[in-house]
């Protein structure tokens, strides 16, 4: 027979090829993760290349797709483990949230600070409050003599919360609140100028802190013993789970635990188990895992080590997914794990300080290189005091050349597969797992802040690194090598010494004005409340409305839960009180 008739016919190598599991995954990626994104959210230009002219991809993947680590360990971005980020693309589509941290003086004085940087290109607010307003202490209260508007904004009326967001839309800025063992009372002030504004609750944009466990552990700004204060927190998250549909009820904040003293394994390892011990709590309220989690975020820190840092922020997206799906079978919105990120106040030096303004570029690159959905920039004088309009903006416009010069938001999760970068991850994820499961060994969080068991260990560590910088094992630049004759000082922010007796005759005459017995009514009903096991944001609302004062919800709460001593005890407390 001729040769020719025997020849098979010509057919592409691919046409019957079978493609592996790992294409298979990513396949299914392309359809089901990243296209839906992409029609929610399409990315910021058509394509993206280097000055070169060299062709950055979306993502990149290792050349042997079908090694099982990779879908187990890292897959791909916006998919369970979410080590990747949250997003499938991540900044190709929006850039984190630049949300310059402010708050200081007056409520006029910050809403002039908050407006500047808006126009300055700040894409969201946060707002600090002093320390009276953090205690639940009104700014004409005997206890807040000395530190009205010292390090945040004071606020004690819902007059006040008017003059601070004057000319700001709430329908349009996602605002920020840090602020805690009071996070419940403000937040209801926020939703009554909502009400006045016409905006409804369902388009209300933002977070507050309300992370009171770590409070006891590193900050101190707390109230009420723990049990209570829990039952607080939870009642918000029920709460606005089922009224603020796009608010984040809670930040649960490992940067004040690294601002303490703590490494970066107990940073993720802390944080995360106060998490899960928030959402046991709203777990035994009656809420169903995936309609509460969804809307948790956090809040960590960066700081100098830049390889440790981007490590740690995707060992804590990936320990917190696992533990969710296979602690409650949580959905896929449920386990990703979205992050603030605040450049490390504690590593900021007075002496030299125009250096911090390089430190915070690198720790500002770290965690834009690990997947920060928003960031906060310290300025170079906040080691001094809080900082002037010229720091701040040379710390927002750090983060706009980071986002628009430098090309690290133009492919995702780009160190992605680096030898060294993935083998940290991996030793602190299990660290960091190994530390969680001494904490509930104990009894969880909250038995553990009873028995010391975090503050010790954070106290050990500052302790260690401290010891290291003194014995110049640890170089701080400018402080214990490389330091110079004091140069020219800085100008820094000064708070009015009047605001304090100007603060107090504002709330002389706001009181005047108000309906007592109807004011009187609601603060007895906050009691009650309280001493039952009723959701307390909708009587804490009521008293809002009645005008009553953050000191004055703070102390009908104090009435019935009692106040938490610096021994870890109770003292008054009454019968509100529930484990």
């Amino acid at each position: 027979m001729n040769s020719k008739e025997h020849r098979e016919p010509e057919v592409r190598s691919s046409q019957f090829a079978v493609r592996s599991p790992q294409e298979d995954a990513l396949k299914r990626w392309e359809q089901d993760v990243l296209g839906p994104a992409l029609k929610r959210a399409p990315e910021r230009q058509a394509g993206f290349e280097t000055v070169s002219g060299i062709p950055l991809e979306r993502v990149y993947v290792p050349p042997d797709p079908d090694d099982p680590a990779f879908a187990e360990q890292l897959g791909m971005p916006g998919a369970f483990p979410f080590t990747r980020g949250v997003q499938p693309t991540m900044y190709r589509s929006r850039f984190w949230t630049m949300r310059q941290y402010a708050g200081f003086g007056s409520a006029e004085d910050t809403n002039r600070r908050c407006l500047y940087l808006l126009q300055q290109g700040q894409t969201g607010l946060s707002v600090a409050f002093d320390l009276p307003t953090q205690m639940g202490y009104d700014s004409d209260s005997p206890l807040a003599q000395g530190e009205v508007g010292k390090v945040g904004v004071a606020i004690s009326s819902l007059r006040d919360m008017e003059v601070l967001f004057a000319r700001i839309p709430f329908d349009k800025v996602s605002t920020s609140m840090t602020i805690n063992a009071t996070a419940a009372t403000l937040l209801a002030m926020y939703c009554v100028l909502a009400e006045r504004q016409g905006v409804p609750f369902n388009k209300l944009q933002g977070t507050i802190q309300n992370d009171i466990l770590k409070e006891y552990v590193a900050r101190g700004t707390y109230i009420y013993p723990p049990r209570p204060s829990l039952r607080l927190v939870t009642d918000t998250i029920s709460w606005c789970s089922r009224n603020l549909p796009r608010w984040n009820p809670i930040s649960v904040s490992g940067y004040h635990i690294r601002e303490a003293g703590a490494n970066a394994v107990q940073e993720v390892a802390f944080t995360i188990a106060d998490g899960l011990e928030y959402v046991r709590a709203a777990i035994r309220a009656g809420l169903g895992i995936d309609e509460f989690a969804p809307r948790l975020s956090f809040f960590f820190a960066a700081h100098s080590q830049i390889l440790e840092e981007i490590a740690k922020f995707r060992a804590a997206r990936r320990v917190w997914a696992k533990l969710l799906r296979a602690r409650w079978n949580a959905s896929d919105e449920s386990c990703r794990l979205r992050f603030h990120c605040q450049t490390g106040g504690v590593t900021l030096t007075a002496q030299q300080p125009d250096n911090n303004v390089v430190r915070v570029a690198y720790q500002a690159l770290a965690a834009v290189l690990g997947g920060a959905q928003s960031l906060h920039n310290n300025s170079r004088d906040e080691a001094l005091a809080l900082p002037t309009v010229e720091s701040v903006t040379i710390a927002l416009r750090t983060q706009q050349i980071l986002a628009h010069e430098t090309g690290v938001a133009d492919t995702v999760d780009p160190l992605a597969g680096s030898y060294a970068l993935e083998a940290m991850t991996r030793e602190i994820e299990t660290r960091a797992l190994s530390l969680i499961e001494r904490v509930e060994g104990l009894g969880g969080p909250v038995a553990a802040i009873e028995q010391g068991f975090m503050q010790d260990e954070i106290a050990e560590s500052a302790y260690r690194y401290q010891q290291d910088v003194e014995k110049g094992k640890r170089v701080i630049v400018g402080v214990n090598r490389f330091q110079e004759e004091d140069r020219a000082k800085l100008d820094v922010l000064k708070v009015d010494p009047e605001l304090g007796r100007r603060r107090s005759e504002e709330l002389t005459r706001f009181r005047a004005r108000r309906d007592q017995p109807k004011l009187q009514s609601a603060l007895a009903a906050l009691r009650r409340t309280a001493q039952g096991t009723d959701n307390l944001m909708p009587a804490i609302l009521d008293a809002v409305r009645a005008n009553a004062t953050v000191g004055e919800v703070a102390d009908a709460l104090r009435a019935e839960f009692g106040e938490h001593d610096r021994a870890g005890s109770a003292r008054a407390a009454g019968p509100g009180i529930r484990s």
